[in-house]
C-alpha cells in the first residue's frame, strides 16, 4: 500500500476530533495498535485492546472521546465520537487514491447487442457481455467479464467487480455494488415429485435491487418462481449468503457471511443475522430482530429481539442453558456418588 498523508490531511478527512500531542511524521500505512511502527495510523475500536494503546508506536491514534491517557514522544492522540468510522473515513480516501475512477468508455472486447443502452459516462471493461434490450446507468463501472442479460436495468453510479452475473429482466438501483462472482436472478430451486420423477417449476419472477445495497463475493440471490425477489435499500450482505426465490429483505439489513434464506420469507426492516444463520422458508423475522452465529430460525420471529441456537430460542434463555450445560459432567459426577452412596446402603439393609 503506497500512500503519504499529513497530519493536515488526516484532520480534513477525519473533520472532528480533539488532539493531545503532536507529530511531524508522515503517515505511510495503517496498523493495529500492537504491531503499529512510527509513520502509521491505529486506532482503538473495541475495548479489549485498551491497554495496548499506551505501548503502541502509532504515530497517530484514533481513541474514543472519553479515554484517559497520554501520547508519547512524537505522537498524537485523536479522540473522537468514533474511532472505527474515522478510520472508515481515512481508508475511503485512501482507496480512492488506490482506485481512481474508470474512464467511461466500452473496451473493444465487450459484447454489446445493438438494442442495448449504455450511457456514454458508463465504463464498460474487457470481456463484458450485455444482451438486448438491457440498459446500464451514467457512472456506472462494469468490471471485466460482467454478464447483463436481456432486459435488466441498471442504475446510476454503481459499481459490479470482475464476473458479476445479472441475469434477464432484473432490476438494480442506484449506488449498488456487487463484489466478483455474485449472481443475481439464477433460477430458484423448486420441484414437484409426479409420477417417480422431480418435475422443475419454471422460474419466471425477477429481482430487484434498490439504491444503495452492497453485496459480497460469491453470494447469489434466485429470481423468484412468480412476482419477484427484493433486496429494499441500505441493505448489506456479506460473501457467501444464499437468497432464495421470493424472499423479501427490508431495508437497512445486515446479513453475515454463509447464512442462507429459503424461499418466500420476509426479514423485515433493520434486521442482523449473523455468521451461517439458517432461515426456514414462509416465515417472517420481525423489525430490528437480532439472530446469533449459526440460528436456525424454523418460526417467525418477534421484532426487537435476540434469538440463537437451532433452534432458536431467546437469547437469555440460551445463555442459561449453556450455564447448564457445561455444568453436567459435574452433575454426572454427584449421580454417579449418590449411586454408589444408595448401592452401599441397600447392600446393608439386606
Amino acid at each position: 500500500m503506497d500512500i503519504s498523508l499529513s497530519t493536515g490531511e488526516i484532520l480534513d478527512i477525519i473533520g472532528e476530533g480533539i488532539k493531545e500531542g503532536s507529530t511531524n511524521v508522515t503517515i505511510k500505512g495503517i496498523a493495529a495498535l500492537d504491531m503499529a511502527e512510527s509513520g502509521e495510523l491505529s486506532f482503538l475500536g473495541n475495548n479489549k485492546y485498551r491497554k495496548q494503546v499506551p505501548i503502541s508506536r502509532a504515530s497517530i491514534v484514533l481513541l474514543p472521546e472519553d479515554y484517559k491517557g497520554k501520547p508519547g514522544e512524537n505522537q498524537l492522540y485523536l479522540r473522537v465520537r468514533n474511532p472505527s468510522l474515522s478510520l472508515s473515513k481515512v481508508c475511503e480516501h485512501i482507496e480512492i487514491l488506490l482506485n481512481p475512477s474508470a474512464v467511461p468508455r466500452i473496451d473493444s472486447s465487450a459484447v454489446i447487442d445493438p438494442t442495448a443502452t449504455i450511457d456514454p459516462e458508463a465504463y464498460v471493461g474487457p470481456q463484458c457481455v450485455i444482451e438486448a434490450g438491457a440498459a446500464v446507468g451514467k457512472g456506472t463501472v462494469l468490471e471485466a467479464r460482467v454478464y447483463i442479460g436481456r432486459n435488466s436495468q441498471v442504475g446510476i453510479d454503481c459499481i459490479f467487480k470482475p464476473q458479476v452475473v445479472l441475469a434477464s429482466y432484473c432490476k438494480i438501483g442506484d449506488r449498488v455494488r456487487l463484489q466478483a462472482g455474485v449472481v443475481v436472478g439464477s433460477d430458484g430451486f423448486g420441484y414437484d415429485f409426479s409420477e417417480g420423477a422431480h418435475y422443475r417449476n419454471p422460474q419466471i419472477g425477477y429481482v430487484i435491487i434498490e439504491d444503495d445495497v452492497e453485496i459480497g463475493a460469491n453470494t447469489t440471490i434466485d429470481r423468484a418462481r412468480f412476482d419477484v425477489t427484493r433486496i429494499q435499500k441500505g441493505t448489506k450482505i456479506d460473501n457467501l449468503v444464499q437468497i432464495a426465490h421470493n424472499v423479501n429483505i427490508g431495508k437497512n439489513c445486515m446479513i453475515a457471511a454463509q447464512s442462507g434464506i429459503s424461499g418466500s420469507t420476509t426479514l423485515e426492516d433493520d434486521v442482523t443475522l449473523a455468521g451461517q444463520v439458517g432461515v426456514a422458508g414462509h416465515i417472517t423475522i420481525g423489525r430490528g430482530a437480532v439472530i446469533g452465529a449459526q440460528g436456525g430460525v424454523n418460526r417467525d420471529i418477534e421484532p426487537g429481539s435476540k434469538s440463537t441456537g437451532t433452534p432458536v430460542m431467546p437469547l437469555l434463555q440460551a445463555r442459561k442453558i449453556d450455564v447448564f450445560l457445561r455444568k453436567l459432567p459435574e452433575l454426572f459426577k454427584k449421580v454417579a456418588n449418590l449411586e454408589k452412596i444408595l448401592e452401599k446402603k441397600s447392600v446393608n439393609k439386606n
